[in-house]
């Protein structure tokens, strides 16, 4: 009976598999009927012999494209790194290029109602719940002392331990997400994992959300959703997966909600987000979107962002000696001096250095829309209802129309005039967005990085290990396939 049911079950699995096969290819085909070069490459992935990184290929197309702008066909996406249409898709016509169901689906088992996934009221309640909160001087100062706690008691002396052995190797992206997860959930939820102590493995909410990141950006790189629904009606394959992931994420954060709850929330009873969030939502579903939505955001873009700060701090050291000649000038030579909230203002080059590092490297590399109703862009791209229009952070980064013939180059230079730092246009520059979904968590993101920047570039020289090209993983936010290795060496000061 055992040898039948074990035949059954395989036999069962393998027309599934060959079922979700057949299909996979019948849809390829319908999509792919144009025929063109960019569908073929995509489909047959012949553009890995030239770019390591999907992002690159689309970087590549979009600056020999005389309008920035590309058609994907087989995924129905129009992409563009065009300027004038970011503009007109996130500010001048920004109720026609909403997120739109169809993104929704693709995270909405991830982020529920959270901020990034929804449009709408419900988008416009968390937006202005979250700007009053953010916006206040008192979160503002408490993040600020949170981040210098988490960095002079954790993240210096887990660089100085490691510094003094000459054979340890770290991950330098391991490490900052270790330490943004503390800072983040020090900040929002008042909860402190720990993650940052040496003695502790990665934790199980680490490896279930970058699981359920993953997955949910394979969704969207898909020929149809229809291919992925299926595996989810079925519970099969990588949608097994990921419902088993998202599970642990939620579970977690529910266990948060719970705990707030019992230790008691409210205006003013607490600083953290979360206890502020509890006196005006009593849905506790609706605060876990939001606690996961905070987590995404707090956690992931910070550490990505240090990462390749660190990494292109590596291959130009002289950016590095101007970032110590400014803090000797504006903070002083000693390490006994923590920095302080009006210091920050002053580190123009560093401001800079960190704005030219995410140019190169943002983030979260690109932003996708869906069409409400048939439109016309800026620059003569029609674009049908329902199709996924995508702006290209990453590509746009790397434009020589937009940034000149050194577009390619690391240099923070560009952005200073008689000796400040000046901003660019967020149409050229959509690394936090642009228009009415303007980051709201900007500023303090900065504050966090210059904080981190500044208190490890006295303290250490940081070397990246036999890195020349990032190669990056699917996923909601740029990570880096591997991690980035790095030794850590003390400074003699």
């Amino acid at each position: 009976m055992n040898l039948q049911a074990t035949f059954c079950l395989i036999f069962f699995t393998f027309t599934i598999l060959f079922f979700f096969f057949s299909l996979s290819l019948f849809i390829i085909h319908l999509n792919a009927c144009c025929n063109c070069d960019v569908c073929s490459a995509y489909i047959t992935r012949s553009w890995t012999s030239q770019f390591i990184n999907l992002s690159d290929w689309y970087t590549h197309l979009l600056r020999n494209s005389p309008t920035g702008t590309i058609h994907v066909h087989v995924l129905n996406n129009i992409i563009t790194a065009n300027p004038n249409n970011v503009e007109y898709m996130i500010k001048t016509n920004f109720d026609n290029y909403p997120k739109g169901k169809a993104f929704s689906a693709l995270l909405g088992d991830l982020l529920g109602r959270g901020i990034f996934n929804v449009d709408g009221k419900c988008w416009y309640f968390q937006r202005k719940l979250a700007s009053f909160e953010l916006g206040s001087l008192s979160i503002r100062s408490h993040a600020f002392n949170i981040v210098v706690e988490e960095i002079e008691s954790r993240l210096v002396p887990f660089f100085t331990m490691f510094s003094d052995n000459k054979d340890v190797v770290l991950d330098l992206q391991d490490v900052f997400r270790r330490f943004s997860l503390d800072s983040i959930c020090k900040f929002s939820f008042g909860l402190d994992p720990g993650s940052l102590k040496p003695s502790l493995p990665v934790s199980e909410l680490e490896s279930a959300f970058d699981l359920s990141s993953t997955l949910c950006v394979e969704r969207g790189m898909s020929p149809s959703p229809l291919i992925w629904k299926i595996k989810r009606f079925f519970n099969v394959g990588s949608e097994k997966k990921l419902k088993s992931s998202i599970k642990i994420v939620k579970k977690i954060a529910n266990e948060v909600i719970k705990n707030r709850r019992k230790s008691g929330s409210g205006p003013g009873s607490k600083n953290d987000l979360l206890s502020r969030f509890m006196g005006t939502i009593s849905d506790d579903t609706y605060l876990r979107d939001i606690v996961i939505s905070f987590l995404l955001a707090g956690r992931d873009t910070v550490a990505s962002a240090l990462t390749t700060f660190f990494y292109l701090l590596s291959q130009n050291p002289k950016v590095s000696e101007k970032i110590r000649t400014e803090l000797d000038r504006v903070i002083g030579s000693t390490l006994e001096k923590a920095p302080s909230f009006e210091d920050l203002k002053d580190l123009h080059y560093l401001h800079a250095a960190l704005h030219e590092s995410m140019r190169l490297y943002p983030p979260v590399q690109f932003d996708s829309k869906f069409v409400k109703h048939d439109d016309v862009l800026p620059d003569g791209s029609f674009v049908k209802r329902g199709s996924r229009v995508t702006y290209h952070t990453y590509a746009m980064g790397r434009m020589e129309r937009i940034w000149g013939s050194d577009s390619l180059e690391f240099r923070p230079e560009r952005w200073i005039r008689n000796g400040e730092f000046k901003s660019e246009s967020v149409f050229k520059y959509p690394v936090y967005q642009g228009g009415v979904r303007m980051c709201l968590g900007k500023e303090m993101s900065l504050v966090e990085m210059k904080c981190v920047a500044l208190c490890l570039i006295r303290r250490f020289d940081v070397r990246v290990m036999d890195v020349d090209r990032l190669r990056f993983a699917p996923g909601l936010t740029a990570t880096v396939h591997g991690g980035v290795r790095a030794v850590v060496r003390r400074r003699d000061l």
